[in-house]
């Protein structure tokens, strides 16, 4: 068997790396205005799928959307101002990108831990560490 024949097996055993990327979905928010504030209902379930602190997630949607926030008693966000549905998702994929998907093998299995001091993005995947942004 030559290379070319040993590569075409290999491909045909292999999974579809296409298909492989498209498990990871992340449930749209769920968002309705309030008075002056936008309350995100399904919140805890987005956290939930990231396999974040919701409280690290909170930090990084107050300093994308430029608003104050909190997490009220029933999980869900509230946030100072009134914000699309898009808007929100579009922070989500922003944070997903950031701190969640490998770099190197764009994987969503990640998690943050610290080395050295300093929080750091680790693929359960592939092994790589890759540096996250600061918040």
């Amino acid at each position: 068997m030559d290379y070319e024949d040993q590569l075409d097996r290999a491909l045909e055993r292999s999974p579809d790396i296409a298909e492989a990327g498209g498990r990871f979905e992340v449930p749209d928010p769920e968002v309705r205005a309030e008075g002056n504030r936008t309350v995100w209902e399904n919140f805890g379930a987005v956290h939930d799928r990231l396999a974040r602190e919701p409280d690290h997630v909170m930090r990084f949607l107050q300093s994308e959307l430029g608003t104050s926030a909190q997490i009220d008693d029933r999980g869900r966000a509230r946030f100072t101002g009134d914000f699309k549905q898009r808007r929100i998702a579009d922070a989500v994929e922003s944070y997903v990108d950031g701190f969640v998907t490998c770099s190197e093998c764009r994987s969503p299995d990640t998690q943050l831990v610290d080395e050295r001091g300093t929080t750091v993005l680790k693929c359960d995947a592939c092994g790589a560490i890759s540096s996250i942004p600061d918040l």
